[in-house]
């Protein structure tokens, strides 16, 4: 099924704005799409509160995709009804991956996988967050490629794909394609992508806005700037030294697999 200008626009997205598709699924973390939905959907080309009350200067168009397109239930027993279902999804340029303990069913879903292998292949912007980094090497998207992921899913990530060079360390790795950390670490991921893509001033006056510290984003600079690939993002600004590495970090995913059955 294809979407046209006139089914973005009952949607309220438009053709010239760069579309960031989020994927959903039972036993999503709730702040893993959320935090980066916040952050493109948010974010402004003209600064000011007063610009957050049109679209006018919103450079991204936000929307939620899922197999199926039915309700989803996120950890906690949040209940999301997607924009899309995967098979009418408007074309995606930024493509996000959150994580949670759904994502383990999910590892041998071939519908998802194909999905996301299909959209990655078009898409201008790649990205996880959490546990999404494992689909994501499920899919081959991480092979030979550096990786981050939930600290309790590091192991599990390496055992996918032995090829893949896991790094423990920062909240954000770019190698081509954009890894983050867990849980909160999407919203350093989304903001690194805003970085990249309209600037550091843009970037920093939409987490003002949000009223949100980018206390990390030095650390996040150093990691996206070390042995880049060929479309890797690149920061306008020189990178600088990356701090003392930050305690771990706590989230509640266990590399178990799940129980919860993909949904169909």
């Amino acid at each position: 099924m294809s979407v046209g200008r006139r089914d973005l626009e009952k949607a309220g997205m438009h053709m010239d704005a760069v579309t960031v598709g989020i994927l959903l699924f039972d036993g999503v973390e709730v702040l893993d799409f959320a935090g980066p939905y916040e952050v493109f959907s948010r974010t402004r080309l003209v600064p000011g509160i007063a610009s957050r009350l049109t679209e006018e200067s919103a450079p991204f168009r936000v929307c939620t995709v899922a197999l199926g397109g039915g309700l989803v239930t996120a950890t906690g027993g949040l209940r999301v009804l997607p924009d899309f279902d995967t098979r009418s999804a408007p074309p995606i340029d930024v493509l996000v991956v959150p994580g949670g303990f759904g994502t383990r069913a999910l590892l041998h879903h071939v519908e998802t996988l194909d999905w996301i292998r299909h959209v990655a292949s078009s898409a201008r912007r790649v990205t996880s967050v959490c546990t999404g980094a494992l689909l994501l090497a499920r899919a081959g998207l991480l092979t030979g490629r550096r990786a981050t992921t939930h600290w309790g899913a590091l192991k599990l990530l390496g055992e996918l794909d032995p090829t893949i060079d896991v790094d423990p360390s920062p909240r954000v790795v770019d190698d081509g394609i954009v890894t983050s950390a867990g849980v909160s670490a999407g919203i350093d991921m989304a903001f690194a992508v805003v970085e990249a893509m309209h600037g550091r001033t843009v970037a920093d006056e939409t987490a003002r806005y949000m009223d949100y510290r980018r206390e990390d984003r030095e650390e996040t600079r150093s990691a996206m700037s070390v042995l880049p690939r060929k479309g890797a993002l690149t920061a306008p600004s020189p990178a600088t030294p990356s701090r003392t590495p930050a305690p771990p970090r706590s989230d509640p995913a266990p590399s178990a697999p799940a129980r919860t059955p993909p949904r169909a």
